[in-house]
């Protein structure tokens, strides 16, 4: 029975759409709930029942009535559950905290979430765990757990408990007292918000709130007791937003009883741990944040505890403290002391990159006393820090990439606030050294680049550029510079193309007021038209023509100079890089022609144009780069520039396309259809899918090629062994599997795609267990005609399951093309077995032989050669019926002979794989040799797998 219902579970788990596509949901969770009252079942078992829902509530439970009458169920389970079982209790309580809360049962106050709520307070007061029971230390540990996320996901749930949970933490002074104190804090800060809500609440509802007045019935509740959806989403953090958006509850300066259980909690706060001290100093934030009448003073006794903390989330507790009450509870020295204290963080040699990272972040988003602005979330200098104070933490090339961009960011801010940036241009010592050692560390960078650095020092330079440039581009001074050494790095390192046209198209984007990018692009063109074309490599000029279709792109820069060297480069007397006609040159050319044609000054560029693309048309080597040129010839020379822009134009709005449209004349509407046609579809669900085909293993023939059916096997076993192994000379030798699968439509019907033509599959693999697949071709595949069946070759590397990822291009009968994600194909560690491949004149005598001599040799050597043992139960029908349905083919012994069974599995490319199948006394042995160790752990598997299988089947 549990190894039933292991596998129905894992199956469940693995894909819960298919393992219900056989059942329905109600039927399952239906046996679910049968298994769980049966005591007869175990309670390990039991608890894997559980899981399902727990994972897939909303699945098995799609409504609040089954909801409801599923946690009715366990409830009555947990009832009858010994106490002694403590672990299944636990987890039946937390599968109804999962269920009551997925079906919106707590939410709407239902009778089981009432009863279930009732039973969790009751666990929680039971004290029997402080005389030693450690089962009932568990549950109650998980009641506390579950009441918090029933609270937390429904706010103001237990807004009539807080005297009785007050109550629980100061009784628990050691097991559980971190987790009722957190669980008090959340539901006081909960019904303090409830409060804020309620027109008229003042001190008397919050001295009733803290009381313990529950003499309100749970009907008369359910109107106003929880928050809606809206409140629930503020309550995720009242004080990370403008604080003038915290509801406030007015109550004048008499909240004596307030104020002694937020003292309470502080002084026992050092008690727990780190996390959960800022969680509790984040809630009680909040809860003094919404009562004005409680000062924020209350928290001064802790601030030396927690200026001084090495914690990052006290330190963050603490700013969120700072950001809500500023110089209410923070003096001036507090704040320096807090700025400085970051900044040595930020530097500290024993943290780690990620928290030096959040204390640089905490500097740019600090909460001032005096605030400038009021906290809109960006990154802003607090005006404490100064230059002297932020030297400390200058950028150098040895910092990691985050850690440089991070300062460097900082550093521009600060020079920035300095004034440092403001000149446009001045005398030599007007700017700022600081300024000018921020230029000089990107200049390093770009030094570092220039001498082949890394990708991950290109990628961080170019950050850096942009950096430095979005905080002084008005800097002529340094703005011209850097332009200058990036076209000089670029002559060095044309590769940089695509970094240089992404910092150009970043710094436009970002700078719309800066001319910045236009000049780069403009002197980057300057450097390559002049370049000689004797010292220009084939690569260098791909690189060349991708820039030169970006500087194409800006109606500012003229283009003259484009086209003459597009002219010069097209021409054999001046250049022979275009004689072998290679396509995708071709293409990049075409690629500047194709912008040039949209080009604001395309009346004073046609005629050199022109002659471009005749030329190409009538005599670069490629017809297809022909053909293209040749379309645009005809379009440049017929079209007007109203007609030719709305062809070509690929960035126009999309209300002025569709206008254009109606407005073109009729080549725009059969550009449309050429362009549905000649693209590549995708789609959006596979139309079928490649099944395998069950086929029985290959014949020695198939798996032998060009053996000598004359070959004798040696009496010697030592030279049986040296002939065997001089076959694997041949690296082709054995070396493929070959699986046999089928297309097979999907239940899907869609009569577009039931006659499908040139099917080209593809596979790609997810390990490196194999070689690389080639592509497989089905010409056609029908709906209402038998399936093809494609044969898929294998070559391994190592013979261990895999997975092949699985896509297909085809046509339908309507001339369009489309790509098809299919399913994914597993290949199982079995489907690589073949049988022995020893030539077929030896017979049984001489693969008994080998088999003899591959034993004696795998049994004696160590290196990876290993053995093992694997027993199960089975009767003598069933062992024999186990071997002719799975071993055959691979049988080596006699099948008359009973008492032990000799199988030889070979496994490409050179494993083996020896077993010794006999049944002894208490069990069946499977004694297994093999000269791979790694292959024991999946032939393990494989086993028990059969052995199951077959025990089910003769039970």
């Amino acid at each position: 029975m549990a190894v039933n219902w292991a596998e129905r579970i894992s199956a469940f788990a693995v894909s819960p759409s298919r393992f219900l596509s056989g059942t329905t949901a109600e039927a399952f969770l239906a046996e679910l709930l049968r298994e769980l009252r049966d005591d007869r079942a175990s309670y390990s078992v039991k608890v894997l029942l559980l899981s399902p829902l727990c994972e897939y509530t909303t699945l098995l439970c799609p409504s609040d009535s089954v909801g409801e009458e599923t946690a009715l169920e366990l409830m009555s389970v947990f009832a009858q559950c010994p106490p002694k079982s403590a672990q299944f209790r636990c987890h039946l309580l937390l599968a109804l905290s999962s269920v009551l809360v997925c079906t919106s049962c707590v939410s709407s106050r239902s009778r089981a979430s009432q009863d279930f709520l009732d039973l969790l307070l009751q666990i929680s007061q039971d004290t029997g765990d402080l005389h030693g029971d450690g089962a009932l230390h568990s549950l109650r540990v998980t009641a506390c757990d579950c009441l918090q996320e029933l609270e937390a996901c429904s706010p103001g749930l237990l807004s009539q408990h807080v005297e009785l949970l007050s109550g629980l933490r100061q009784r628990e002074t050691f097991r559980l007292h971190q987790a009722f104190a957190g669980l008090h804090t959340l539901v006081l800060r909960n019904a303090v918000y409830q409060l804020t809500q309620e027109k008229g609440a003042g001190a008397e509802q919050l001295k009733a709130l803290l009381g313990g007045n529950t003499s309100v019935a749970w009907e008369a509740a359910q109107d106003s007791g929880l928050m809606n959806n809206k409140d629930s989403a503020i309550l995720s953090s009242l004080i990370l937003g403008p604080m003038g958006s915290v509801p406030t509850l007015h109550t004048g300066p008499d909240c004596k009883e307030l104020r002694s259980v937020l003292s309470s909690l502080l002084e026992e706060s050092y008690l727990l741990t780190p996390f959960c001290q800022a969680a509790l100093l984040h809630r009680l934030t909040e809860v003094v944040a919404m009562v004005p009448g409680v000062p924020p003073a209350i928290f001064r006794a802790q601030l030396l505890r927690l200026l001084g903390t090495s914690k990052v989330c006290l330190l963050h507790a603490t700013l969120l403290m700072k950001c809500a009450f500023t110089d209410s509870l923070f003096s001036a020295e507090d704040e320096a002391f807090i700025l400085k204290r970051l900044v040595v963080l930020s530097q500290h040699p024993l943290l780690s990159t990620p928290e030096k990272l959040f204390y640089m972040d905490c500097i740019l988003h600090f909460p001032e006393n005096r605030p400038i602005n009021c906290g809109d979330g960006d990154e802003s200098l607090p005006v404490l820090m100064t230059p002297r104070l932020a030297s400390a933490l200058v950028p150098t090339v040895f910092n990691d990439s985050a850690t440089m961009l991070a300062r460097l960011n900082l550093l521009c801010l600060v020079y920035l606030e300095e004034g440092e940036g403001e000149e446009v241009e001045g005398e030599e010592g007007e700017e700022g050294r600081g300024l000018a050692y921020l230029y000089e560390h990107v200049s390093s960078l770009l030094h570092i680049v220039k001498n082949g650095g890394s990708r991950e020092i290109v990628v961080t330079f170019f950050r850096a550029a942009f950096l430095f440039l979005s905080y002084f581009y008005h800097m002529e001074r340094y703005s011209n510079s850097l332009t200058e050494k990036l076209c000089e790095l670029y002559l060095h390192h044309t590769h940089l193309a695509p970094h240089l046209i992404s910092l150009a198209d970043q710094t436009q984007d970002r700078l719309s007021e800066s001319n910045w990018a236009v000049e780069l692009l403009r002197e980057l063109q300057r450097v390559i038209t002049s370049a000689p074309l004797t010292q220009l490599t084939l690569q260098d000029l791909g690189w060349h023509l991708k820039m030169l279709a970006r500087v194409a792109e800006e109606g500012k820069i003229p283009q003259r100079t484009t086209l003459s060297f597009l002219s010069s480069v097209i021409t054999p007397s001046s250049s022979s890089l275009c004689v072998s006609g290679d396509w995708r040159l071709g293409n990049s050319i075409l690629g500047v022609c194709r912008r040039l044609l949209i080009h604001p000054s395309l009346d004073s560029l046609l005629i050199p144009l022109a002659d471009v693309l005749q030329h190409l048309a009538c005599r670069y080597g490629d017809t297809d780069i022909q053909d293209h040129a040749r379309l645009y010839y005809t379009l440049l020379t017929t079209l007007s520039r109203e007609k030719l822009a709305g062809v070509l134009a690929q960035g126009a709005i999309e209300g002025g396309r569709q206008v254009k449209k109606r407005s073109l004349s009729s080549l725009m509407a059969e550009s449309e259809g050429l362009t549905g046609v000649l693209t590549i579809h995708q789609m959006e669900k596979a139309i079928f899918s490649v099944v395998e085909v069950n086929s029985e293993p290959q014949t020695d023939k198939e798996s032998v090629p060009n053996q000598n059916e004359t070959q004798k096997c040696p009496d010697d076993v030592n030279t049986t062994l040296e002939v065997y192994r001089s076959q694997f000379s041949n690296p082709a030798f054995a070396s493929e599997i070959t699986l046999s699968y089928q297309l097979v439509h999907t239940e899907a019907h869609d009569s577009r795609f039931d006659q499908l033509f040139s099917i080209r599959l593809h596979f790609s693999l997810t390990d490196e267990h194999y070689e690389e697949l080639s592509d497989i071709s089905v010409p056609c595949l029908f709906r209402e005609r038998p399936s093809p069946v494609v044969k898929l070759r294998l070559k391994p590397r190592r013979p261990h399951p895999t997975t092949l990822r699985a896509s297909a291009l085809l046509t339908t009968q309507d001339g369009l093309s489309w790509h098809a994600l299919l399913p994914d194909i597993h290949v199982a560690f079995q489907q690589a077995f073949m049988p022995l491949p020893a030539p077929p004149a030896w017979g049984r005598g001489g693969k008994l032989n080998l088999f003899e001599g591959l034993w004696d040799e795998f049994c004696s050597e160590s290196e990876d050669c290993a053995t093992s043992l694997f027993c199960c139960q089975l009767k003598e029908a069933a062992l024999i019926s186990l071997v002719e349905k799975h071993f055959l083919p691979y049988l080596i012994s006699d099948l008359s002979h009973k008492e032990e069974f000799k199988v030889l599995l070979f496994l490409p490319p050179q494993s083996h794989m020896l077993l010794k199948i006999r049944s002894e006394e208490d069990a069946v042995h499977f004694d297994i040799a093999t000269d791979n160790w790694q292959l024991l752990p999946h032939l393990s598997s494989y086993l028990l797998t059969l052995t199951s299988s077959q025990e089910d089947t003769h039970s």
